[in-house]
């Protein structure tokens, strides 16, 4: 049992590490990963345990019940493999978005497009509310989509309100906290804060973030046991919106370039020929279909897995 228990948090470390680089992605959400991959409904339940009664139980019960009670093991192995990732992987991923974008992004929306398809199956039963819900996800989406970048002063009150506003983003599938941060302006300065470790920014933006977690994952954790298929819906609705994010083929705005590289141009979708014709640079259609393809098979692979196996012990 043991064995089986340590090759678990193994697993659910590996989790971290894709969670991790999703988050890294302007667009893409870690919280997209831990619902394809089976984790999110004890992700919210784990973190809504945290709060004062945790301090009850630690007083009275000890280290060792306060640790069982917020399913310690859990949280330790995902956000270490989340944080890992982050501090390892965010040069990779900056990388790889500079030199192959379209391919890249092109892996990201099939990924988000086929985990609709594992979230649609766990909806409980469809109805008018349902359909209402995944409608108002899909406007939530697409007007955050649909924002215009800005700037904001790197300061310990900013960063506190980015770090819980990119965090509540982040657990909610669809919604990219790196995302936010771009429009806000303040992504490449929490980036920067990562890559050159300037302690007190990140100090900051922990905070709020680690805030921002407590709060949201307790409200998600409640409306998912409390209305589960109008919930998961609108999760759904999220997700479809945010495909207008992740769309690989675009172009900047006229007029709205950056200054430096402090306020992210407005980009416009287009069909890859327009790309083609406009930027006078190549498509790359044939290999974004293969990306796409390749997230797809990945997504629909864990889902198969985990209905084989997981499923199978869940309903015994």
């Amino acid at each position: 049992m043991a064995g089986l228990l340590k090759n678990r948090y193994w697993g659910i470390a590996a989790r971290g590490l894709a969670m991790g680089a999703a988050d890294v992605v302007p667009g893409v959400s870690g919280g997209t990963i831990a619902f394809i991959t089976g984790i999110y409904q004890e992700l919210l339940d784990s973190l809504s345990r945290i709060g004062p009664h945790t301090l009850t139980v630690l007083r009275k019960q000890g280290v060792a019940a306060a640790w069982r009670q917020i399913n310690g093991t859990f949280l330790l192995a995902l956000f270490s493999g989340v944080l890992v990732s982050i501090f390892s992987l965010a040069r990779l991923i900056s990388y790889l978005l500079d030199q192959y974008p379209i391919v890249v992004w092109s892996f990201f929306f099939g990924l988000i497009l086929a985990s609709v398809v594992p979230i649609m199956r766990r909806v409980p039963r469809w109805s008018a509310s349902c359909w209402l819900a995944l409608l108002l996800g899909v406007a939530l989406a697409v007007l955050i989509s649909e924002m215009r970048p800005t700037e904001v002063p790197a300061n310990p009150y900013t960063l506190f309100l980015s770090g819980a506003l990119a965090i509540c983003a982040m657990i909610l599938p669809g919604i990219s906290g790196s995302f936010i941060l771009l429009m806000i302006g303040i992504y490449p300065k929490v980036i920067a804060a990562v890559h050159e470790l300037q302690l007190s920014a990140l100090t900051w933006f922990a905070a709020g973030a680690i805030a921002g977690l407590l709060l949201f994952s307790r409200l998600l954790s409640w409306l998912m046991h409390r209305f589960p298929s109008v919930t998961l819906t609108f999760l759904v609705g999220v997700l479809l919106g945010s495909l207008k994010i992740v769309w690989p083929w675009k172009l900047a705005v006229e007029g709205s370039a950056s200054v430096g590289d402090k306020v992210a141009p407005l980009m416009s979708n287009v069909l890859p020929a327009q790309f083609a014709a406009s930027s006078g640079q190549p498509s790359f259609i044939a290999e974004a279909v293969l990306a796409a393809l390749l997230a797809v098979v990945l997504v629909l692979g864990l889902e198969w897995l985990h209905w084989r196996f997981v499923g199978k012990v869940v309903h015994r």
